[in-house]
């Protein structure tokens, strides 16, 4: 039996307890929750599950019962921005599953979380209905709090499935898309505009790296973070994402503080930034 991998982003950060249902939600069908992270800033937790298709369908589902019960949006605050109470839902296919299997069963939970929760979606990634939709940062343009006016002003922002958004947990962004990796760069600096400087500098959309996704975000007093999704794991390392921020803030005067890792990468990325770093006495930056 193939195998598939979810991803789900949770608006919450700060509340262990809630973390933990909706881990324990997601067990309860089967799958193997295999990491979680959560960041009180961002307010938002990432969990990491693996199983066969009915199983990943089924902790979806029971997850999204979880953040609707226990998550409200309309008093949630926090640096990344968010749609939903589950907010990401990408499926990923794992060794010989592929990806149009994947984007069958995003449709296949997004049709059930709306039938039995009243919660809407919009498919992205590989599942997307329309060129425009692909991208979450389009879909999450305006956050919760502009959902009904993007809905009332463009019809070409209709759901997926479902026809409004939720009062309380919003809407849910579900996809179907290759291993990608969570990274950020924090840097030695409050500057926001200089984080999202960076980023813009950076990110595909804007002429930067290929697959590589760029957000510039305020962390806190004194803190600001760049934020990125590497889109092809191969394409980009590790240490290059990391290198070029460094260079970029040091043009003004700014340091980088850490890297963070956000879920699960690939030994092999891990090992090819570990060689670059070991042998970096002979290159002020690894290239």
């Amino acid at each position: 039996m193939h195998e598939f991998e979810i991803v789900p982003n949770v608006s919450e950060g700060r509340d262990p307890s809630v973390i933990d249902a909706c881990v324990a939600s997601m067990e309860a069908q089967g799958v193997r929750v295999v990491h979680r992270t959560s960041d009180p800033v961002h307010h938002r937790s990432v969990i990491t599950a693996v199983g066969r298709a009915s199983q990943v369908v089924a902790a979806s589902v029971a997850l999204a019962r979880v953040a609707h019960a226990r998550i409200d949006l309309r008093r949630h605050r926090g640096a990344h921005p968010r749609i939903g109470a589950l907010d990401v839902l990408p499926f990923v296919p794992l060794g010989a599953a592929t990806l149009d299997e994947a984007v069958t069963l995003a449709h296949r939970a997004a049709a059930r979380i709306w039938r039995e929760l009243g919660i809407p979606s919009y498919l992205y990634g590989a599942a997307a209905s329309a060129p425009h939709r692909e991208q979450l940062a389009e879909l999450r343009r305006g956050e919760f709090e502009g959902l009904a006016d993007r809905l009332a002003a463009n019809p070409g922002w209709r759901f997926d499935y479902g026809d409004a958004a939720h009062a309380s947990a919003g809407a849910i962004a579900i996809g179907a898309r290759p291993f990608l990796i969570a990274y950020n760069v924090e840097l030695a600096s409050g500057d926001l505009a200089l984080a999202k400087r960076i980023a813009r500098e950076l990110r595909a959309s804007s002429g930067g790296l290929r697959s590589l996704k760029c957000l510039g975000l305020r962390l806190g007093a004194g803190r600001v973070q760049v934020s990125c999704n590497l889109t092809d794991v191969d394409a980009v390392p590790l240490y290059r994402v990391t290198e070029l921020v460094r260079r970029a803030a040091a043009r003004q005067g700014v340091a980088v503080a850490r890297g963070e890792l956000i879920g699960l990468a690939p030994r092999r990325v891990v090992e090819r930034t570990a060689r670059a770093y070991a042998s970096a006495e002979r290159s002020p930056y690894p290239s």
